[in-house]
């Protein structure tokens, strides 16, 4: 079965870190860029950061850089996004997808099902 299952979400506080993970089963995701969003509540989903196969950077939105660090561990098919100095507005339900790249949604197909980050004290 084709499919991309997150894990690592919880609840911190301000200034506090979290690792989020992105296993892919049933294909090999080394060939395709592996992106995360997120969406708050009464907010569109936003791109975070995407690991590019074409030219192997990462690229992030402006809010989180500095911040976040996006990687992938090739032999174990899973995506990571390590969130340090995390803020409130940083809570939102956070997806991995897999796709042709960039930080739109319309160029991923395959998601997962998001898992919930909350940030407050």
């Amino acid at each position: 079965q084709v499919q991309l299952v997150e894990s690592g979400g919880g609840s911190v506080q301000p200034g506090g870190s979290l690792r989020l993970s992105c296993v892919a089963s049933g294909f090999t995701q080394d060939y395709y860029t592996i992106a995360w969003f997120r969406q708050a509540p009464g907010k569109e989903r936003e791109g975070v950061s995407c690991l590019s196969t074409v030219d192997g950077k990462t690229y992030y939105t402006d809010s989180v850089k500095g911040r976040f660090t996006a990687f992938r561990e090739n032999s174990k098919n899973t995506g990571y996004l390590q969130m340090n100095r995390l803020k409130t507005e940083d809570t939102a339900v956070y997806y991995c997808a897999a796709g042709s790249g960039g930080l739109t949604i319309w160029n991923y197909r395959l998601w997962g099902q998001g898992t919930q980050v909350t940030v407050s004290s």
